[in-house]
């Protein structure tokens, strides 16, 4: 039989070139502490901080910027692979009805309560220091635990939410009792916080749930019925909204109650969990179908005024879901530039080539101008604790279009970011498969899409935001000459549009909203950035600007009429 020669079988083994065979370079580096490296966060809040809150978080972020680009990587990596189990019975056929975690997600929240972002706004000696701040200097220890772990950062998100309603509206007999389970730093010590909110009937139309709540005694109520989506499902505090009078429809009819997982007299609290979701992303965090059959709990704020009490809790939320979005698609953005900085292609190094470059300048701009957007957020928030009614106003138009903004382009941002990693990069030994499933959740957290452009509109109806908003536009434009006639003519034609969009009719209006809102949020991008300039951040602020204004004025502006129902189901053409 004749022998056929293989292509490679011309080549000598022994002269193979295996120093050749490597997907990076030999001098392959990456960050080692995420807080050392981000020269954008670094220079940021050196600048919008106090030098005793500087001074007071600084060792947290350097311990926590270390353990975020080392051990909690590998620890998240587990938590993701190795998720939450639902034990219905144990091996004696007694109902236990707990849920298990890996070691990993303890070790995870060991590390969130040593970073102290609960502590610093709510330990009372604390908060009083850093009064003007404290929203701000715990959202630092957020975003640098979240460029690594963002399944655990919902929990952290409830838990901060639920010392908010806590602080706000409870007695100072609950306070005293709980909210140093909240701030404590020690982490065997810590309660975490969850709301139930979701059921079946209702999904974001929370007035369609059905969940009722009967008194006992005084504030004490029993809850009957299902709640469908509880994210943090084994939290030790959770506040759930439920109809006290089945007669009142619609979120009027809603009350709100804290319900304690372990009882005053050490007993479990009744709640059932029929099963656990399986998601997409964020696995390493408990999310669950839950059954309430006579659960206790306590009324909080007035009867029927529960929606109004939750709306504090969802939008703290908002904002952790912003830093969240921000956190995943940076991490993004960073592990494809730190691969393609040592990665050769077509005989030179990735960056090289003009087309990657082209595509980090997107990818970059997008990512500076949520982080100003994202941080001007929080600092409304602290304004607005603090009784600026300026902030105020202006937080309640920002903070859905911040939420939205930042969760939009951070699924693209960290998609991109993949893709400039080709097939590595979707493969589940790298951290980006588990990013990009993590950060498909934050568009629909705490309100999707359609109901943040919904919330926006009434913002403009209902407070003075949009128009403190254009006046901090205008503000910040006119400190600059290369952009400040630009901004002030496109403000100008957005105004304009404002009135013909008030007085459209309603479907009109909110088809029309989405580019009108889209705008807005480019052109306040922009004058944020405007504002932002220093000697220091000019080197990514200039960039970022440049190509921020090219990619507003490709968009137009128009009114949209809407389809009919009709005419959509055509187009949609699906039978069932």
């Amino acid at each position: 039989m004749k022998s056929v020669d293989l292509p490679f079988t011309n080549y000598p083994l022994n002269s193979y070139p295996a120093e050749k065979n490597k997907v990076l370079v030999d001098d392959f580096r990456q960050s080692v502490n995420f807080f050392q490296s981000d020269v954008i966060f670094r220079n940021y809040i050196q600048h919008s901080f106090s030098s005793g809150g500087l001074s007071y978080m600084k060792d947290k972020l350097e311990v926590l910027g270390k353990e975020a680009a080392g051990r909690m990587n590998e620890l998240s990596m587990l938590a993701d692979k190795s998720g939450p189990e639902l034990v219905k019975r144990n091996h004696l056929g007694e109902t236990t009805n707990e849920i298990r975690f890996h070691p990993s997600y303890w070790e995870l929240m060991r590390i969130a309560v040593k970073s102290e972002m609960f502590r610093v706004k709510w330990e009372p000696a604390l908060r009083a220091e850093f009064k003007n701040e404290k929203q701000g200097l715990g959202f630092m220890a957020g975003y640098i635990f979240a460029m690594s772990e963002c399944g655990q950062y919902c929990p952290l998100c409830m838990t901060d939410g639920v010392a908010r309603l806590i602080d706000l509206y409870c007695g100072e007999d609950d306070k005293t009792r709980l909210m140093p389970q909240l701030y404590t730093d020690n982490p065997d010590g810590f309660f975490t916080g969850a709301m139930f909110l979701t059921e079946k009937t209702g999904g974001s139309d929370v007035g369609a749930n059905i969940v009722v709540a009967e008194l006992q005694e005084g504030e004490n109520y029993l809850l009957n019925g299902e709640k469908w989506f509880c994210s943090n499902a084994n939290a030790d505090l959770i506040f759930v909204l439920a109809r006290t009078n089945s007669e009142v429809q619609g979120t009027k009819g809603l009350s709100i109650f804290l319900v304690e997982k372990t009882l005053r007299s050490g007993s479990k609290n009744a709640i059932e969990f029929i099963r656990l979701k399986d998601k997409l992303g964020v696995r390493s965090m408990a999310s669950a179908e839950c059954m309430l059959k006579d659960t206790q709990g306590k009324l909080v704020g007035n009867e029927s005024a529960g929606f109004k009490v939750m709306a504090e809790m969802m939008n703290i939320s908002r904002l952790h879901n912003s830093i969240a979005a921000l956190a995943v698609s940076r991490r993004a953005l960073i592990e494809a530039y730190q691969f393609l900085s040592f990665r050769t292609t077509f005989g030179k190094n990735a960056l090289e080539h003009a087309l990657v470059r082209t595509k980090l300048t997107e990818l970059g701009a997008l990512n500076v101008a949520n982080f100003y957007l994202v941080w001007r957020a929080i600092r409304a928030l602290d304004g607005a604790d603090n009784g600026n009614e300026r902030e105020l106003n202006l937080l309640r138009l920002i903070n859905p279009m911040t939420k939205k903004w930042s969760a939009e382009t951070g699924v693209y941002i960290t998609r991109e970011s993949m893709e400039l990693m080709g097939g590595l990069g979707y493969i589940e030994d790298t951290v980006m498969p588990k990013l990009m499933r993590d950060v498909m959740v934050l568009p629909i957290w705490e309100g999707s899409g359609n109901i943040i452009i919904l919330d926006m509109l009434r913002a403009m109806e209902k407070s003075k935001g949009f128009e403190m908003l254009c006046e901090e536009i205008l503000l910040n434009a006119t400190t600059n000459a290369d952009f400040g006639n630009w901004v002030k003519a496109e403000l100008d034609l957005l105004i304009l549009f404002s009135v013909d969009l008030k007085a459209l009719a309603q479907d009109e209006k909110e088809a029309s909203a989405r580019t009108f809102f889209e705008q807005l949020t480019s052109l306040f991008q922009i004058s944020l950035l405007i504002a932002a300039l220093n000697e220091e951040s000019k080197k990514w602020i200039v960039p970022a600007l440049g190509f921020l204004k090219v990619k507003y004025v490709s968009g137009e502006l128009k009114k949209v009429k809407p389809l009919s129902l009709e005419v959509v189901k055509g187009l949609i053409a699906w039978d069932f």
